[in-house]
């Protein structure tokens, strides 16, 4: 193994459960364009036609960690829009031309929702992703960590498949019906975790934002209908499928761009939370910084260089970051990561 991805591998394995080893700065480089509208799950082409932009990528962040020797650990992705998981289960998926596809509901009525059945591995949309894995796999060779698809959390799966406006009435009308479909996509997502990791051995389950973890301390997962709903119903529908998640995979990981500042307190119930990434709204990241520090790293994205500086500012004795600056041009990324070793005392 490269010295420097052993280097990195450390390094973010002790910032998640570990000695604090100083702030974690990525710099991936720009994603190569599909060579088809929708993505590698829908089907309609060939496998082999997607390979090639597998391949580039990470041929890419090789480039990249060797001209910048930032933190990154190169890993072959799987780029997929949300729709996997409810495609699995039989939504319709709509087809953007210049946007991730996404699925369209499939149920609108509690006995619709009992009446779905846990689909099988053999899924379409799942066995088109697990083969592309084992494709990156062979051409690459078993020590090349291979990401996961897009991950939506239990009660996300279930949002998707259920027509939104009924669903979220169902919440008060008919809760139990909700949580019998949330557990049926808790099923499906753990087997599908449980399959991948098999089958890959040497995989990155992190799926947003661009980031490693070694696979034993958790999975990643998006929770975005946080800001839907109060605490209550956030602690009774969502909080115990991500503790269930946490306790049989070794931590959790959660990206939440919701409007979700008064879950913090929940959050904070979900046992071996390694890393959050928020897309922060007003009051911006003060809450969180005050909240995780000292338990859970914050996984910063998207951000500007002057957004960052004032994250720095704002952090605690024991604030742990991971800067994700992915997507530069390698030039822009050679200056930024830079200033940004330097702005966190590298």
């Amino acid at each position: 193994m490269d010295a420097r991805i052993a280097r990195n591998r450390r390094l973010l394995t002790d910032l998640f459960a570990g000695l604090f080893p100083g702030h974690a700065i990525i710099m991936g480089p720009p994603v190569p364009d599909a060579p088809h509208p929708g993505d590698l799950a829908c089907p309609g082409t060939p496998l082999i036609d997607w390979l090639d932009r597998g391949l580039r990528e990470y041929g890419l962040q090789l480039q990249y960690l060797e001209a910048l020797d930032d933190h990154s650990v190169p890993s072959a992705r799987i780029h997929t829009g949300t729709q996997v998981f409810a495609a699995a289960f039989g939504c319709p998926v709509h087809i953007y031309e210049d946007s991730p596809p996404a699925a369209m509901p499939l149920v609108s009525t509690a006995e619709e929702a009992d009446a779905l059945q846990v689909p099988s591995l053999d899924a379409e949309p799942l066995q088109r992703c697990l083969q592309y894995a084992t494709m990156l796999r062979d051409r690459l060779g078993p020590e090349v960590p291979v990401r996961v698809p897009d991950i939506q959390s239990p009660f996300d799966i279930a949002a998707l498949i259920w027509r939104k406006e009924a669903f979220y009435l169902a919440l008060l009308d008919d809760p139990a019906a909700v949580q019998r479909l949330v557990g049926k996509c808790q099923r499906l997502l753990e087997g599908f975790l449980r399959a991948f990791m098999a089958e890959l051995g040497e995989c990155n389950l992190c799926h947003c934002p661009n980031a490693w973890a070694p696979s034993d301390l958790g999975c990643w997962l998006s929770e975005d209908e946080a800001g839907a709903m109060s605490v209550a119903m956030f602690e009774d529908f969502c909080v115990p499928t991500l503790t269930s998640l946490s306790e049989s995979f070794g931590g959790i990981f959660i990206h939440c761009c919701a409007t979700a500042d008064h879950q913090y307190g929940s959050f904070r119930k979900i046992p071996n939370l390694r890393g959050l990434n928020r897309v922060f709204q007003a009051p911006g990241p003060r809450p969180a910084i005050e909240v995780f520090s000292g338990q859970t790293v914050l996984l910063i994205a998207w951000m500007s260089e002057a957004q960052i500086a004032e994250l720095l500012e704002m952090a605690l004795p024991d604030t742990r970051y991971l800067f994700d600056m992915s997507g530069l041009d390698l030039e822009t990324a050679q200056a930024v990561h830079e200033r940004l070793r330097k702005a966190c005392g590298g």
